[in-house]
């Protein structure tokens, strides 16, 4: 009985870890970069305030998300 109950909660932990490293979590316009994440980085910040408050007290810096700031401008019809 132990060892089903232990595999259905690592089934359900597997599938809250594959869920938020999903490309729509990475969103943001801005991203954590430094050492340990690499280029473009952990892009879930909204705002570059909460980008540096993560930042703070690491070697990591924050930068505009490329996805964003490539991004094709939409056009309106006029």
């Amino acid at each position: 009985m132990h060892r089903i109950l232990f595999a259905g909660m690592s089934a359900v932990a597997l599938l809250v870890v594959a869920a938020s490293l999903s490309p729509a979590s990475a969103a943001g316009r801005y991203c954590l970069q430094g050492r340990h994440w690499g280029h473009p980085g952990n892009c879930q910040f909204a705002t570059y305030s909460q980008c540096m408050a993560s930042a703070s007290g690491t070697n990591a810096t924050c930068g505009i998300n490329p996805r964003y700031a490539f991004a094709r401008q939409r056009r309106g019809y006029r």
